[in-house]
């Protein structure tokens, strides 16, 4: 994992390198625009959050592995889908939002489902205003943060019915429904069935 660890770090390097020499126009020939100053401080930004990965996964390294190869994954999640922002690949839309910025709101939303999540603290972790993030992000996205963020909320629900015997009401509590009645009423709302109902005939089919 030491190996990984320093191999990402190296690509990293790497790209910065090849960014600030993109910049100031000296491989201006190899592309076909230059970026702007907001261009390049998102990828400073992105940079500087891949190195504080690499950093946590080494500390974890000995320590707790599970710890470093998540930090790992992010790491890569992050590069990955900042290198398909810039070659295209990811058909992103003009005026959304950048595959790091993504990437890292996604990764929040998962790691926070059971708290209260406002726009704020969304657009906080895409570094951008609120009134921006809610354009860009059903730009890219292709719903609103708070219909997104429901339907993950739905998503996670299904989830622990299938995989656990938690009750409705903790399960409600668990991906940041105030209570089992507000679970129930956009589940049906989502899904034309009560969770109770969805919960029994998934039961019935699995056997």
């Amino acid at each position: 994992m030491a190996d990984l660890a320093a191999a990402i770090s190296t690509s990293l390097k790497a790209a910065l390198e090849a960014e600030v020499t993109r910049t100031r126009g000296t491989t201006a020939d190899q592309f076909n625009d230059t970026p702007s100053p907001t261009d390049l401080q998102q990828f400073v930004y992105l940079a500087n959050d891949v190195v504080d990965l690499l950093e946590t996964a080494m500390r974890e390294l000995e320590r707790d592995r599970e710890a470093a190869k998540a930090s790992l994954a992010k790491a890569s999640i992050i590069l990955q889908s900042e290198t398909a922002r810039r070659s295209g690949a990811n058909g992103s839309k003009a005026g959304g939002l950048a595959g790091w910025q993504i990437a890292r709101v996604q990764a929040f939303i998962d790691e926070n489902l059971h708290c209260t999540i406002h726009i704020r603290d969304l657009s906080a972790v895409a570094r951008i205003s609120a009134a921006h993030f809610s354009r860009s992000f059903k730009r890219a996205v292709g719903e609103p943060p708070h219909a997104h963020l429901m339907r993950k909320r739905l998503e996670r629900a299904c989830h622990l019915m299938m995989t656990g015997a938690a009750s409705l009401s903790e399960i409600a509590f668990s991906v940041g429904f105030s209570d089992q009645a507000h679970l129930c009423r956009l589940f049906k709302q989502a899904f034309g069935q009560r969770p109770a109902d969805w919960r029994r005939d998934f039961e019935s089919r699995r056997g």
